[in-house]
């Protein structure tokens, strides 16, 4: 299952994310998304948790948890297909 989490702290490493939420199962892949000229974090990423039954814990478990001084939002994470077009 992919999996949206929002609201990181900017000091925030992928390592420590990983660490959190290995804590319910295994993780294949997490990334934080960061801007590509400053290289600083967005505040937000995705991981990838392979069993849906630990992913759904987690996600459960760890939305509005407090993380660094901020409370995560975790969701499952949705395709950009399903957004509505942006109107410019």
């Amino acid at each position: 299952m992919n999996i949206y989490v929002g609201n990181l702290s900017y000091r925030l490493r992928e390592s420590d994310l990983r660490e959190v939420f290995e804590e319910y199962g295994q993780v294949d892949a997490c990334r934080i998304v960061t801007d590509r000229e400053t290289r600083r974090s967005k505040g937000f990423a995705f991981l990838e948790m392979p069993d849906d039954r630990e992913a759904s814990r987690a996600i459960a478990e760890l939305n509005e948890v407090e993380l660094e001084g901020r409370k995560l939002i975790v969701k499952e994470s949705q395709p950009r297909e399903q957004y509505a077009p942006r109107k410019y």
